[in-house]
C-alpha cells in the first residue's frame, strides 16, 4: 500500500509528488504522460522569455527528478476511485487497482477546441488557451481573442490593456451592457465581433492571420500575432464525480488547502480550481501535499 497516489502528471500533480517525496512518503504518480499544460507551452516567432514569470522551469525541474526516481511512476489512464474502509482503490487502465491511503487528484481540465482547419497545426505555435498567461508578451501587438463568455470578455480586456487591437470573434451580445462589455465597446484599441466565428487558422510557420464568418455568411481575413481561444474548461474530476463534491461544472469543491469532503482524498490544480496559470497549479499541489503529510502523520 502507498502512503499517496497523485493522479495526474502536470504542474500541480508534480509538485504534489516532489513535496511528498521531500516528506518521505511512499508516493507513485499516476498519469498518462508527464508536464500537462507545459507540454503546449505558447510560443511566438518573436517572445522576450523575460517578460514572462512563468513556472515552466520549476516544473521542468519537478518532472526530470520524477524521471530519475522511475519507481515513483507509472504511466496509465485511472477510470475510477473508490473509498474503501480507511484506503482508497485506484482503478487504472493498464496497472489494475493500486491502494494507497490518500489521493491526490491533479487531472487538470481540457479545453474546448475550435474544430477548424490549422487549430492543431498552430497550437502553441501562436494559438493558444490562455491569454492572461501570455499577455506581456503581446505587448503593442494585434491579437484575436475567440469566445462567447465572461472568460472571454475579461481576457479580452486584459490584453487590451497591452496590445495595439484586440478583436473579440464571438461574444454573447447580452454582455455587451455589462460594465466591462461597455468598457470594451468604448475602447478605441478593441473591435468586438459579435455573431461572427472563427473559421479557420492561417500561418506561415506560426500562426498570423484568422478566417471570420459573419451573420450573413461573408468571410474576413484578419491578421494578428497571437489568437486565444477563450471557452469554459471541462474539469477531468470525472474518476471521483460520484465520490466527492463537485460543483455545477464538474470541478472538485476543496478547501484553502486541497481538502474535498472526503478525509484523505484533495485536489490540486484545474480540476479543483480554474486557475489556468502553471504558477498557480504549482501552489496548489504544493498546498494538497502538505495536507496530505498532515492527515497521514498519525500513521507514519
Amino acid at each position: 500500500m502507498y502512503d499517496l497516489i497523485v493522479i495526474g502528471g502536470g504542474p500541480a500533480g508534480l509538485t504534489a509528488a516532489i513535496y511528498a517525496l521531500r516528506k518521505r512518503l511512499n508516493v507513485l504518480v499516476v498519469a498518462e504522460d508527464l508536464g500537462g499544460k507545459t507540454n503546449f507551452h505558447m510560443r511566438t516567432g518573436e517572445e522576450d522569455r523575460h517578460l514572462v514569470i512563468n513556472g515552466i522551469e520549476v516544473v521542468a525541474r519537478f518532472l526530470r527528478e520524477l524521471e530519475y526516481l522511475d519507481f515513483a511512476y507509472k504511466q496509465a489512464r485511472v477510470e475510477r476511485v473508490e473509498r474503501v474502509h480507511d484506503h482508497f482503490l485506484v482503478k487504472s487502465k493498464g496497472w489494475g487497482e493500486l491502494v494507497a491511503r490518500c489521493v491526490i487528484v491533479a487531472t487538470g481540465a481540457r479545453v474546448q477546441l475550435l474544430d477548424v482547419p490549422g487549430e492543431i497545426k498552430y497550437l502553441g505555435k501562436g494559438l493558444g488557451y490562455s491569454a492572461t498567461s501570455y499577455a506581456p508578451l503581446f505587448l503593442d501587438k494585434n491579437v484575436v481573442i475567440v469566445g462567447g463568455s465572461e472568460l472571454a470578455l475579461r481576457s479580452a480586456a486584459e490584453m487590451a490593456t497591452v496590445a495595439r487591437h484586440v478583436h473579440l470573434v464571438g461574444l454573447r451580445s447580452e454582455l455587451l451592457g455589462t460594465p466591462l462589455g461597455e468598457k470594451l465597446c468604448k475602447s478605441e484599441n478593441v473591435t468586438i465581433l459579435d455573431g461572427h466565428q472563427v473559421t479557420q487558422i492561417l500561418g506561415n510557420g506560426f500562426c498570423n492571420a484568422v478566417m471570420v464568418g459573419g451573420p450573413q455568411g461573408f468571410e474576413t481575413e484578419i491578421e494578428t500575432d497571437g489568437v486565444f481561444v477563450e471557452k469554459r474548461l471541462f474539469p477531468n474530476s470525472e474518476m471521483v464525480a460520484d465520490l466527492v463534491d463537485v460543483d455545477q461544472n464538474g470541478r472538485i469543491v476543496v478547501d484553502g488547502m486541497g481538502r474535498t469532503n472526503v478525509p484523505g482524498l484533495f485536489a490540486a490544480g484545474d480540476v479543483g480550481t480554474v486557475t489556468e496559470q502553471v504558477l498557480i497549479a504549482v501552489g496548489e499541489g504544493a498546498k494538497a501535499a502538505l495536507a496530505a503529510y498532515e492527515y497521514l502523520l498519525p500513521v507514519l
